[in-house]
């Protein structure tokens, strides 16, 4: 029971730092999604839409979920497409900016 009550401590404190950056309000698919795209961001802050679909927090989300989200993710200002590509390129938003 232990093990469970530490996980329950850090899933409290995610929620508090989510709270904290604003993510409370995106649905858990764009959250991963957007954790995804901060860890595969390089110091461009670019990431490729190839590298998102295959990354281990998304394997069980559909592609119309995974790209609806993407898009909810753009329209929100959490994700930029990028201005040198037309698509599948996108650039990591702070949360706060």
């Amino acid at each position: 029971m232990q093990t469970l009550s530490k996980l329950a401590e850090l899933r409290r404190l995610l929620h508090s730092m989510e709270r904290t950056l604003g993510l409370q309000d995106l649905s858990p698919v764009e959250r991963d999604i957007y954790y995804a795209a901060s860890e595969l961001s390089g110091d461009d802050q670019r990431i490729r839409t190839v590298g998102l679909i295959e990354h281990a927090l998304l394997e069980t989300v559909s592609r119309p979920t995974f790209f609806r989200a993407l898009k909810s993710l753009v329209n929100k200002g959490y994700l930029a497409q990028c201005s040198t590509m037309n698509r599948g390129c996108y650039v990591v938003r702070s949360p706060e900016s």
